[in-house]
This record gives C-alpha cells, structure tokens and sequence, in this order.
C-alpha cells in the first residue's frame, strides 16, 4: 500500500512555522519520501496566521491536496482555519493549553471569516470555542491528541537545568514536529539530522533543539498511539534533491553564466536575489573563479537600468521582480528593445492589481508581459511550469536574450517560489551557453551595430571592444546608432526588429515552445505553475479510465500558431487552467487561433490550486456537470 500524507503546522507569523516546515521536510525527505511542500502567510512581519503544508509520498508529488492527514497547532487561529480541513482517520495534535480560547480572543481573525466561521458553527450547535471545534473533528473521525507544550519545555527546562527554557516558546515550533514524526513513528535520528542541517552554523541552537526534539518525540511515541498514518524509511533515489522553489532560477543563474543581477525588494522576487547574494563568489570549471555581481538598487527602475547597462559590456545580466516593479521597468524595456539590448527578467508573479496580495500567488500579469512598453517591439514571454524546468529554463531564456538581442521575459510565480520539493537533481551538463553574435574581435573600423542582416540579426559589440564603436539612443536610429527620422528608415528598422518574432518561431524546436502530454478529444491547455497540479489530478482521472489530454504552452509569445494548430486538430473540448480572474491564456488563444477554450477553471483568491479541486472540476466536466466557468477557492 502506498504512502501518501499531508501534513500541515500553523502558527503566528515569525514563530518558526517555515523552519518547523523545512525541519520536518528535510527529515522526510531523508528517509526517502518525495515532498511537495506550499508555504502561505499574510503580508505582514509578525503575528497574523502562517501555516505550511508538506506532502509526504513514496511516489511522485507535484501539489498539495485538499485534505490533511495529520494537523499540529500551537495556536487557537490554526484550530479555527483548519479543523474542518482534516481528514477522516488523520489526527490533530493540539496544545492543550488553547482549549477554552474563544474565537473573540484571537483578534487576527478577520472579520469576514469570523462570520462565516460563527454561522457554520451556529448550524452545528457548537460554540465559537477551541474545544468544540475539535469536537466537530472528532465526530468526523479524527483523533485528537492534546498536549501542554508550556509543561514539556518547563519539564524539559528542569531536566536540563536550564530555567530559561521555560520562556523559549520559539521552541514549540520543533516541539511541534517532534511530536509529529513521534506519532508518525519515524525514526528518531532524521529529525535529529534534519535540524543539524538547518541550524548548521549556529550549533549551540541546534544543540538545545535537538534536546527539545528528542524530549517530545519519546513523550509522543509513548503517549501518542493509534494513528492511523505511519512514516517507515522507504528506498532513497541518489539522484533527488530537496530545494525551495526560488533556488531553481538562481541556481540556473550560476550554470548558465549570469555574472549580473540588479534588484530591488519585492515579494516574492526577492529570495532569488538574495540567494545569489548567499552565493557570489562560484566554483567553476577548470579551477576558473567565478562571481555574480549583485546589486540592490534604490528602486526598480534603477535596477532595469543597471542591468540594461551591463549588458551593454557584454555581460550575461538579469533583475528579478514582480508586479508592481515590473509596472515601473516599462518604459525601459522598451529602450532595450528599440536598441536590441540582450536582458532577461524573471517576473514572479502575485495577486494584483496595485499592492493586490502582496505575499499571495496569482498569474495575473500574463497579457501585462506581453504587451508591456509603449510602440512595438519584439520581446520573448516564456514561462517554466515547476521548480526542475526553470533550471533549465533560465538557461535557455538567456540563450534566446543573446540568439535574438532582445528582452526575454521569464514568467514564474509565488506559488512556485515558496514551493519546497524533492525532484532531480539539476544536472549543468544539459545547460549549452549560446552568446549567438556577440563579437570578441573586429578587424574593420566601418562596425554598424544595427545592421542590417538577412536573418535581421546584426553583429553585437560591447563596451570597449576596439574598432566596435556604436550608439544607444532612445530614438529611432540608423545601422551605426545615430539618430534618425528618416521614414523610410524607420520602416526598415521597425521589421528588421519584428521580424524575429517569426524567425524565433522558426529557430525554436518545437518541444521548447510546447509540451504536449498527449492528446485526447477533451484537452487543458494551460500555462505556469497550474502544470503540477493539473498532472497530479490526471493521475486521478487516468485510474478512473478517464483520459483527457494536456498541453502546457511555455512560449507565449511570440505565440507558436501553427504548432499549437496541429496538436489541436483533434481536440473537440479545450479546458483552459490558470490563476486569474479573466482567463487570460484564453485570450490569447483566441487572438492567434480564432478559437477559445470551452471551459474555464479559474483561480484567483491568492492561493494555489490544489490537484483535488483540478480533479473534481475536470469531473464535472466529463459529467456533464460544469458551468462554462468553475472557480476554486479551497485554501485559509
């Protein structure tokens, strides 16, 4: 029998529920299990509801599901969100201590959910009270273990003879795992391993946790008994590895020879650029050094500059940003654009419009990428489906910048960037680096940077290369860079420019503008981050004999027409899949296919899909039982 387990922790903001989540990841993870892990929190630094959700398999995970096997809270705002989350036969480990809290008590609740909250509770004949909404989960079939993690880290305190330990309930964070891997009967000595790792250069602090941690987990292998989910070790792949969402792009960075990055804070951009910071200084071959400049600028608008600027010398140069810092690079993205600059940006996208939900996911600025900019230009938007492609994918988007000189926009998300999952191992043998005709020498002093080519391409320069004198303006301008309003000119520039849009489509294999994941008369085509969940519910499906074919576009513009043509040919149904309100992919095929999707599953509550809400609404469909339009909303 398979092993398949969710597990969720929630807490307040700032006390430990992402490092309780990587702890108890990395402890599964080392026993062998697949983990697709999903972090969410509210936009503020401490004290509003955090909870992470980890899932544990001994096959392939790519999404969350919507029940949860086994729950732990610290805090009465976890039981209140989450109780009617957990499964038949899963388990909540609870303190004991919030028992009586009254739901007026937690003041972050807010008040919409409050009254939505007190009017289901009002139908059961329960009270807003912690303990009769774990009552509510008991009548469901779930077990309840409770337990005071105040009296385990006093008595831990008195053990050690250490009465500070009383106060640090920072703690009950690793109390909270270790009382979950007890239940689950997990080897002691992964948690162990696991907290070694995340607390590496801080041993005193791993040292008092790894105490705490073995305390509770003996309280809880004792005192914790028929639970119906059980962890044993399971057969390790070599080649996995256990990465945060965000490291997939940075990581492809570093292979791909990026030796710039200009940034400006932003969630949820902002842990790509500094995990290059974390990392400057690279290893690479033949004993050659290596490093990746970053800079954190005064705003987005300088760092579109700076990486532009960088460029120019020659130099492999990104920003990371989101929505609202994109909104701010427009106007020069179009200066790289009329001047053929090679840059890529990797847009993380989240809920907007304006601040929208700052800290929550959304794919809300695909048409916005495309159409970025005033007047016309030629940009690339090309967007990686899950944490493995984007390695990949970040080398390939810089290949394009320099093949074809111009913006390449790499669309990821928040949901992606906060993802924490086990998949394989980022292999840099597969990364090619193609500088297309960036020049090291000229002969001739006669160099025009915007010539004029047959493939439209022209031979680029760089600061300071003898005889490679050239221009940069704003304005329209000639082969050699000056200034011009001559018309005829002007249309010669402008299709020399456009027409790489065709010639991309021509130069990209196929297999890099689109997966197909087979066919079927019934079809999702859809785009980003939506790729894991939508592969998880066919999972469902296909044990159900039920086939429904899967096509994820990854360049979205220029848009692949006539491929995208020939792989729908036979396709009577298309359902579109995506994390905005409009369906915005729909638009687009509708622009370049004169054909529109039949169905929409929509999210766009700032929280990610779920393969259980993809199956059930895929479900309704085939049942003839769907809207044109099905919107999820699963998720605290």
């Amino acid at each position: 029998m398979s092993t398949d387990i969710s597990w969720l922790i929630g807490g307040p903001q700032g006390s430990g529920v992402e490092s309780a989540a990587n702890i108890f990841s990395r402890a599964c993870a080392a026993m062998g299990y697949n983990i697709f892990g999903k972090r969410e929190y509210y936009s503020n630094i401490k004290g509003e509801h955090s909870y992470f959700v980890v899932r544990v398999s001994d096959r392939e995970v790519r999404s969350s599901v919507n029940d949860v096997s086994v729950m732990v809270a610290f805090d009465a705002e976890t039981i209140f969100r989450h109780y009617d989350e957990i499964a038949k036969d899963g388990a909540i480990i609870c303190d004991s201590d919030i028992a009586q809290v009254k739901i007026d008590e937690v003041h972050t609740i807010d008040a919409p959910y409050k009254a939505r909250l007190l009017k289901q509770l009002e139908l059961n004949n329960k009270k807003p009270i912690v303990s009769e909404l774990l009552e509510i989960a008991k009548d469901k079939g779930v077990k309840i273990y409770t337990v005071s993690f105040k009296t385990i880290l006093a008595n831990l305190a008195d053990e050690m003879n250490n009465p500070r330990l009383k106060g640090m309930v920072r703690m009950y964070n690793v109390l909270a795992v270790s009382f979950s891997l007890g239940l689950l009967k997990m080897p002691p000595q992964t948690i162990l391993e696991s907290i070694d790792m995340i607390f590496a250069k801080k041993k005193a602090i791993a040292d008092i946790n790894k105490s705490a941690a073995t305390y509770a987990y003996n309280y809880a292998s004792a005192k914790f008994t028929d639970c119906a989910q059980l962890l044993k070790p399971v057969q390790k792949q070599s080649d996995m590895i256990l990465v945060q969402g965000y490291q997939g792009t940075a990581l492809g960075k570093m292979a791909c020879g990026c030796r710039f990055q200009s940034y400006y804070p932003i969630t949820p951009a902002s842990d790509e650029s500094v995990f290059l910071e974390s990392n400057e200084i690279l290893e690479v071959k033949d004993n050659r050094p290596g490093s990746t400049l970053v800079i954190q600028t005064e705003d987005e608008i300088s760092a579109m500059g700076m990486m532009i600027g960088s460029a120019l010398t020659g130099t492999r140069s990104s920003t990371s940003t989101s929505g609202p810092g994109f909104s701010l690079m427009a106007e020069a993205l179009g200066w790289a654009g009329i001047n053929e600059v090679p840059i890529v940006i990797t847009l993380y996208q989240r809920s907007g419009p304006s601040t929208g939900l700052p800290t929550r996911h959304g794919q809300d600025d695909l048409l916005f990428a495309i159409n970025a900019g005033h007047g016309e230009f030629p940009r690339i938007v090309y967007a990686s489906g899950d944490v493995e492609e984007s390695f990949y994918d970040t080398a390939r988007c810089f290949n394009y910048a320099d093949m074809y000189q111009l913006p390449v926009i790499h669309m990821m998300d928040k949901f992606l960037a906060s993802s924490v999952l086990t998949c394989k191992k980022f292999d840099t043998n597969k990364i090619t680096i193609n500088r297309g005709k960036l020049l090291e020498k000229i002969d001739n002093g006669d160099y025009r940077r915007f010539e004029l080519t047959d493939d439209n391409i022209s031979p680029r320069s760089k600061l300071g290369l003898e005889n490679g004198i050239f221009w940069n303006t704003g304005d329209e301008s000639d082969e050699k860079g000056h200034i011009t309003e001559d018309p005829v000119l002007r249309v010669q520039m402008m299709d020399k420019r456009l027409a790489k849009l065709s010639h991309i489509l021509k130069t990209v294999p196929d297999e890099e503008q689109v997966v197909s994941f087979g066919t079927a008369e019934t079809c999702i085509v859809s785009w980003g981050s939506p790729k894991g969940p939508i592969l998880d519910a066919l999972e469902m499906l296909q044990k159900e004999n039920i086939k429904i074919g899967f096509i994820q576009i990854k360049m979205i513009h220029p848009f692949p027409v006539q491929y995208m043509k020939f792989l729908l040919k036979d396709v009577k149904t298309i359902i579109d899949i995506e994390a905005n309100q409009t369906g915005q992919l729909g638009q687009v095929l509708k622009q370049n296919l004169e054909r529109g999707p039949d169905y929409y599953i929509l999210k766009y509550t700032g929280r990610a899909m779920t393969s259980t809400e993809i199956y059930d609404s895929l479900k309704n469909i085939i049942e003839k039982k769907a809207q044109e339009r099905q919107v999820l909303t699963h998720g605290a």
